[in-house]
């Protein structure tokens, strides 16, 4: 019976444990490569190849040895590997993004984040793939019930691993972070150990020891950047869906998810403009007749963040009223506490913006603004035919869509073709405004045929010392019309991460290539690091 009891308790916490590395694994990566369906598909990947190879050596060495000692030998060194990951991964991470960026920039971020997982994770996985066929040899004492035993031992690892996957998502991450998530289930690898070695009294001291230490790191706080270049974090942490990041200097608040580099909302402390996309999806109110900067307009934007544009809005159209769709209930914590949100700058719904559209369909609006990204694409559910027909649907006759595509390199347009026209099927006029210097394409649809002359009759009564002057000017200048509905994403059919990721390694490889002749230059190397960094 005791026997049974360490084989079904082992069971149980190594299948929680696989779920838990799993999860991690995806937080831990998510700074530097994101969070895409491709990161996911590379983690699962490797994960199951490494616990499919854990399973053929464990069954063999089960065979030849026979032995719990060997068998918790084993788990012990996958709970130590375990804890030590917070410790020395992000640091494997850039070493990763290094070693490609010289060898194959072109496909950093799938090359190295494949890098990335078979040095950090591969290891403890392997071993925890060795434990179920280990755990069958050792409990199946009787032959006419092992078929009872081998199932009792699989459910057990099944079971567990369901609250493997809930734990790490739902508690520990968004509470205590993913380092943190680490060390809790290597101590719980570690305890198990330790329970079988007190029993047997072998190995105690070193099990006891061990259990100590992670005992501490997982209770005692610790400073654990994942950015440890960067010298102005005032906030750094995990919530339900995200990596976050707060950034702030003498001039402005940024906030960063999942990429370390990225901006994805920015607060200037001085001035009214951000120089960034944001100031020229101001212009969409102008495709309206007869607006000026005393007129009410209802907007609604999906993907608020911290409120970049919401604050844009009531500044420079004071009458107006804003309701912000933000699907993370830590971002808007975030915005109240660092960007200065207000309330009547924006009414916050937490929600997914189609989720919000299609359960909000009486209420019409001016202008919707679409920035919703996750990480460096738009999210495929909120670039479909079948969205933006939602969009259409909460738009006043009148209204006008506004879309930030933060994706385009020099040789490939593909997703912007595809985005534009999808918005195309939907509406009456389509322009995009590329910016320059830049990786963001601005979208202005509108049902109404005439709001391109509303547009320039509205910046012609402008005052020319408004700061939106020259933007507008630039937006004028810069204007193209889509006039082509033949690529159309669908919820059916809508790649956009396959798309992004082959953009973002041309912009990657790009970036690279110009840094990489700037330190070859010999010139201000660690200054160029630094900036690089920034």
């Amino acid at each position: 019976m005791g026997k049974n009891i360490y084989i079904y308790l082992t069971s149980f916490f190594c299948g929680m444990s696989v779920m838990d590395v799993e999860l991690s694994a995806t937080r831990l990566l998510a700074p530097t490569f994101g969070t895409s369906s491709i990161i996911w598909t590379i983690v699962i990947g490797l994960i199951m190849i490494s616990l499919s190879l854990g399973n053929i050596l464990g069954g063999r060495s089960a065979d030849k040895h026979n032995s719990m000692d060997r068998l918790y030998a084993l788990i012990w060194a996958a709970a130590i590997y375990i804890a030590l990951i917070p410790f020395f991964g992000k640091y494997i991470i850039i070493l990763s993004v290094t070693i490609f960026m010289w060898i194959s920039p072109d496909n950093l971020i799938v090359s190295g984040s494949i890098l990335s997982c078979l040095i950090i994770f591969s290891i403890p996985l392997v071993i925890l793939g060795m434990v179920s066929p280990y755990l069958v040899k050792l409990g199946v004492t009787d032959i006419n019930k092992s078929g009872k035993t081998t199932g009792e031992i699989y459910a057990l690892s099944t079971i567990g691993s369901i609250i493997g996957t809930f734990i790490p998502t739902f508690i520990t991450i968004p509470l205590v972070g993913t380092s943190k998530t680490f060390l809790i289930f290597s101590l719980i690898l570690n305890l198990i150990c330790l329970y079988y070695f007190a029993s047997k009294k072998a190995r105690l001291a070193k099990s006891v020891i061990s259990s100590f230490i992670v005992l501490v790191l997982t209770v005692v706080p610790f400073h654990d950047s994942y950015a440890f270049w960067k010298q102005n974090i005032v906030y750094e942490g995990e919530s339900l869906y995200n990596y976050l990041q707060v950034t702030e200097d003498s001039k402005s608040v940024i906030l960063s998810t999942n990429v370390a580099f990225g901006v994805q909302s920015i607060y200037k402390k001085n001035s009214t403009v951000t120089g960034m996309y944001y100031d020229y999806a101001l212009m969409a109110p102008l495709f309206i007749k007869n607006t000026d900067f005393n007129s009410n307009k209802d907007v609604l934007i999906l993907g608020l963040g911290t409120g970049t544009y919401a604050k844009q809005i009531k500044y420079f159209f004071p009458n107006s009223k804003t309701d912000g769709v933000e699907i993370d209930p830590t971002i808007v914590e975030l915005s109240k506490k660092y960007f200065n949100l207000k309330e009547d700058e924006a009414n916050i719904f937490v929600n997914d913006g189609r989720t919000f559209l299609n359960t909000n369909k009486d209420k019409k609006y001016d202008i919707i603004m679409v920035d919703a990204y996750h990480d460096i694409t738009i999210p495929f559910h909120m670039s479909t035919r079948e969205f933006f027909g939602l969009v259409k649907e909460a738009l006043n006759p009148d209204g006008v869509i506004v879309v930030n595509i933060n994706i385009r390199s020099k040789k490939d347009s593909q997703i912007n073709d595809y985005i534009c026209q999808t918005i195309k099927s939907q509406m009456e006029k389509v322009y995009k405004c590329e910016l320059k210097n830049s990786t963001n394409t601005i979208v202005f649809a509108s049902k109404d045929a005439n709001c391109l002359s509303y547009f320039t009759n509205n910046i012609e009564k402008m005052d020319n010392q408004s700061p939106l002057k020259p933007i507008s000017e630039y937006v004028k200048s810069n204007l193209s019309e889509i006039q082509q509905s033949k690529l159309v994403f669908t919820d059916d059919l809508a790649p956009v991460e396959i798309m992004g990721q082959k953009v973002l390694d041309e912009i990657v490889a790009a970036e690279l290539e110009s840094f990489k002749k700037e330190l070859n230059s010999g010139k201000g190397i660690w200054d160029n690091i630094k900036q690089y960094l920034k």
